[in-house]
């Protein structure tokens, strides 16, 4: 089917913000004296969140005695350093753009923090997605479909024909959960093994076949 809303995951999905995290969590664990993660491990960790990024990276996670003094540190740095190697990945604002054309409605729902979904949104895709929702006080974050609800209602969009794109086990039992089918890419933070023991249906490896999954 054509599908008349496309709501997209924001990190691993159309961003590719894995270094500006993994720096961010960087710069909070060596502020605070605690070892730091790799690359990889920092892959692992996102998904739910900042606050969930740093239980997972901080020794004993909110046990810690330092741990709201590194996640403090964290949110101070990523506010000034969310975007300094953060690029969509190739394709992206291509297939945004014809999405655009064909009248789609665009939106994202994220989990990451709300004002780093906004800044972002508002430097890539600005004049092409013009719903962006993060994690914030008052909404429950994904898996929970509140999010995704309220895209919906922005739009006055019927769930009916939407489609929830993302690269994360999150963003499968979110699309689940809201009742939407779910695309699962696989050039972001998960691998496609990950993703189909999570229940992944359907899969795309480029833009281009996710055009085709789109039906545009």
């Amino acid at each position: 089917m054509k599908y008349q809303t496309v709501i997209f995951d924001l990190d691993g999905t159309l961003l590719n913000t894995l270094e500006d995290l993994h720096a961010a969590t960087n710069y909070a664990l060596e502020q605070c004296g605690m070892p730091v993660r790799t690359l990889d491990e920092v892959r692992r960790f996102v998904g739910n969140g900042i606050r969930k990024l740093m239980i997972r990276a901080i020794p004993d996670g909110e046990a810690n005695p330092r741990f709201e003094e590194a996640f403090a540190k964290f949110q101070e740095y990523y506010k000034v350093h969310c975007n300094d190697t953060t690029k969509p990945y190739p394709g992206v604002v291509e297939l945004l753009e014809q999405l655009k054309q064909q009248g789609i409605k665009l939106a994202i729902v994220s989990n990451k923090a709300d004002f780093g979904v906004k800044e972002l949104q508002k430097i890539y895709f600005d004049g092409l997605i013009p719903v962006a929702i993060g994690e914030r006080e008052g909404i429950r974050k994904k898996p929970a479909p509140d999010t995704v609800y309220q895209a919906l209602e922005e739009f006055e969009a019927d769930g009916r024909q939407a489609v929830y794109v993302g690269d994360s086990d999150v963003d499968i039992q979110t699309a689940a959960n809201a009742g939407l089918p779910c695309i699962s890419v696989t050039w972001g933070f998960r691998d496609r093994a990950f993703l189909a023991e999570h229940g992944a249906t359907q899969y795309a490896a480029d833009t281009q076949e996710l055009q085709k999954l789109l039906g545009i």
